[in-house]
This record gives structure tokens, C-alpha cells and sequence, in this order.
């Protein structure tokens, strides 16, 4: 599939974008700016940027606990991204999210979730939609390989194969759900085989090489838009910095293991692969690195001069349910 050439340089400046925001987060982090933990991404940056360059702000996606890259592809502002897990005001969500659940509706982003697999039937609810309102639009659940061990994996696909919805079920394998390995949790060698028992597409790609996942991607989101049903798309990737800020990933994953995947940066292999075929040059890259590091220095400093939320907004934008109206809120 040919990528047309501001697609690539869209496709270089958003993994670039995803990894400088993640490693300047990492540092926020250490000093104590941060609002709780953070989970980062860096390494699996070609997934959501293959996928997300296919789709527009009227398609759909949801996140994982490890949203920062879904967040930044598919559009969300940095600024507004780095407010949020401050903390402040200015956040997407008024800082009261955080990191694990960022949202921003009028990018088509249903937001980040702290639970595992529950971003699956938020797009499958996506999906249904665009298919009863006739939107043309698709859905993508971004998740990782521990969530296919969850049942609401399995509820999900079933549904959108019998209801044939426009989703691609987007699998971030990056070989531990936290720090257990996949070949310890899942039986089968591939996940996508999972996607047989449910008659629908099941395909693996390398999640390390953005070119790649961009023509997988395009493939299974073209079948959802033309009617066609859902995808399980899998991307063999992996997460170079530990589970969260402060996990320690040598405990669980030797360094040869690391530096095997290390050795397929997406970042320099995209930089080379498109360098050599004379799409993009040397100085292209190099203005595009630049921009991107005022950009981030430019969120991380919006940040701290944004003001915190005023205590009386509380309860604003909060919903909860009542279990006994006589007792009120629980």
C-alpha cells in the first residue's frame, strides 16, 4: 500500500511526538510534577500511528492504561495532554483524569481506562453506532495481550462478529501484562489465531515497523467501512521502559531480550527505510525533531503555569449512581 508523502511525514512526526512526550513525562514524573503513575509507551510508537493515520476525528478509539500514544495519534492536544496528568485545570479533563483516563470526545478519543480489556466494549458500543446511524465510521479498541485472557474480550468479538460492526480489535502485544509473559498466560502462539473461533480476520504484523502496521491497518479498517465486519489485528511489540515509572523491569526480562528490541527502534528503522527510498531527508527529520522538542517543552511549561482545579468543582462533570436514594451518595 502506498503512503502518500505528507502521510509520512504526519506518521514520523507522530511516533516522534509520542516519544518525546513520554520520556519528558518520565522526567516530570521523577521530579514530582506528575500526578500519579505513569504508565509509558515508548517503543510500541508505530501501532497507534500506523493505525491512526487512516482514521479522521468522526472515527473512534479506545484507550488503555498506556494511552499517551492512541491520545497523541489520533490528534489530542500535548498541551492540554501534559495539563491533565498535572493535575491542572487546563487539563483535557479539567485534571481529573490524569493519565489513565484522558479523554477528548471531539477527537473521537473515548478515553483512557485503568481497566484491563474495558476499553474493548466501549468500541464495539462505537462501532454499533456508526453502523445504526450509517456514519461510515469505524471504532478501534487499542488493548494489550493480557486483556484477551479477559472475558469481556471474548463477549466483545462475539458480539461485533454477530453483529458484523465496522471495529478493528487492535492487540498490543508486547509480550507481558505487567510482568507475566505472554507465552506463560496464552496457550496459542499467535493471538490473532483467536480470531477463528469467531469467524472474522485475524492478522499479525510487526508492531515495531509503522509501514507495516499502516497497510494492515488499512486493509482491515477498508473491510469495516465497506461492511465487512470487525479485524483482530495483532502487533508483535514491546515496551522498553518498565510496566509503570517505578517498575523495575529486569526482575522479569533479561537485557538480551531488551536489546534485541531495542535493535528494532521503529524510530530509526522508519527514518532508514524512508530515508533510503528517498521519501523524506536528513533535513527533514532533523526540523521535525526540533519542532517537536519546543512543542514538548512548550506542554511541560503550559503545565506548571496552569492553575490547579478550584475545589469547589469537585463534584462537576462527576457522575455516580445511587444505590439507596435514602442514603444518598455512596
Amino acid at each position: 500500500m502506498a503512503v502518500p508523502q505528507e502521510k509520512l511525514s504526519w506518521m514520523y512526526q507522530t511516533m516522534y511526538r509520542i516519544r518525546r512526550f513520554e520520556e519528558r513525562l518520565l522526567e516530570e514524573t521523577a521530579k514530582g510534577n506528575a500526578m500519579g503513575v505513569a504508565h509509558t509507551s515508548d517503543g510500541e510508537e508505530a501501532c497507534p500511528t500506523g493505525i491512526c493515520a487512516h482514521l479522521t476525528d468522526a472515527d473512534w478509539i479506545s484507550s488503555t492504561h498506556r494511552g499517551h500514544g492512541h491520545c497523541i495519534a489520533k490528534g489530542l492536544d500535548t498541551k492540554g495532554m501534559m495539563a491533565e496528568i498535572f493535575g491542572r485545570a487546563t487539563g483535557l479533563c479539567k485534571g481529573k483524569g490524569g493519565s489513565m483516563h484522558i479523554a477528548d470526545f471531539s477527537k473521537g478519543m473515548l478515553g483512557a481506562n485503568a481497566i484491563v480489556g474495558a476499553s474493548i466494549p466501549l468500541a464495539v458500543g462505537a462501532a454499533f453506532t456508526a453502523k445504526y446511524k450509517e456514519t461510515g465510521g469505524v471504532a478501534v479498541a487499542f488493548f494489550g495481550d493480557g486483556a484477551t485472557n479477559q472475558g469481556v474480550f471474548h463477549e466483545s468479538v462475539n458480539l461485533a462478529a454477530v453483529f458484523n460492526l465496522p471495529v478493528i480489535f487492535a492487540c498490543e502485544n508486547n509480550g507481558y501484562a505487567q510482568s507475566t509473559s505472554v507465552e506463560y498466560a496464552v496457550p496459542v502462539k499467535d493471538i490473532a489465531d483467536r480470531a477463528t473461533s469467531y469467524a472474522i480476520p485475524g492478522v499479525v504484523v510487526d508492531g515495531m515497523d509503522a509501514l507495516a502496521v499502516y497497510e494492515a491497518a488499512g486493509e482491515a479498517i477498508a473491510r469495516a467501512r465497506a461492511g465487512e465486519g470487525p479485524t483482530l489485528l495483532e502487533m508483535k511489540t514491546y515496551r522498553y521502559h518498565g510496566h509503570f515509572h517505578a517498575d523495575i523491569p529486569h526482575t522479569y526480562r533479561h537485557q538480551e531480550e531488551e536489546d534485541i528490541w531495542l535493535a528494532k527502534d521503529p524510530i530509526p528503522a522508519f527514518e532508514k527505510t524512508v530515508g533510503e527510498q528517498g521519501l523524506m531527508a536528513a533535513s527533514e527529520f532533523e526540523s521535525i525533531r526540533d519542532a517537536i522538542e519546543v512543542e514538548i517543552d512548550e506542554a511541560v511549561q503550559f503545565a506548571l503555569d496552569s492553575p490547579m482545579p478550584d475545589p469547589e468543582e469537585v463534584y462537576t462533570d462527576v457522575y455516580v449512581s445511587y444505590s439507596n436514594p435514602v442514603q444518598g451518595l455512596r
